[in-house]
């Protein structure tokens, strides 16, 4: 699939904003300490990808009722869906310097009904040409996604025949109707019912 850059500029993925609170403290500190373990940009990618996906559960599994939004916040409650859990690895990685992105895909049941647009990154390591997608969602049975360069492993491959999509856009920022989304749901059971269906 081709991934296409919202904002051609690369410097757009290194930003920090409302969501991707790279400057804030406690972001800060996750990546002193993944750093003081990592030798060079891929390893310090790998470690942050699974810090995010097995040191902070996603809510679905843990039952947390808290919505987290910004990176900080995630870090702060150790909770998140998927959106959030990818804000917190992308502040993580564009605080040490490596260009990352948002990205979607629409999922569904198998009666093609669909569920809430689902969140993953794309991160932009040294000496690729291109945002290689990640998951950070959270392993449990069924799903077993993984760090990987050589070929995408995230928690959901799309299915066709279910009208399932990968998005092809690289969001600089969360897609306008997440946000809103993650804003205006007091408990993860109104955000089911917040989060956009399609973008």
């Amino acid at each position: 699939m081709g991934l296409i850059q919202q904002v051609p500029e690369l410097s757009a993925y290194l930003a920090a904003d409302e969501v991707i609170d790279h400057e804030h403290p406690l972001v800060r500190d996750a990546v002193a300490d993944l750093r003081s373990n990592t030798t060079d940009a891929y390893a310090y990618a790998a470690a942050a990808y699974a810090f995010v996906r097995d040191a902070i559960p996603h809510s679905a599994d843990s039952g947390d009722m808290r919505v987290a939004r910004r990176a900080s916040d995630v870090l702060a409650t150790r909770n998140g869906i998927c959106h959030s859990k990818s804000h917190a690895l992308a502040a993580l990685l564009r605080a040490a310097g490596i260009p990352t992105a948002l990205c979607c895909q629409r999922l569904g049941d198998e009666n093609g009904d669909p569920g809430p647009v689902y969140g993953l990154i794309a991160v932009r390591l040294p000496g690729r040409d291109r945002g290689d997608r990640q998951d950070p969602r959270g392993n449990k049975p069924g799903v077993d996604a993984h760090f990987s360069l050589d070929e995408e492993r995230l928690a959901w491959p799309v299915r066709p025949e279910f009208n399932e999509v990968d998005y092809p856009v690289l969001y600089a920022a969360p897609h306008p109707a997440v946000l809103r989304g993650l804003r205006s749901a007091e408990d993860r059971p109104q955000l089911w019912r917040t989060l956009p269906t399609a973008l």
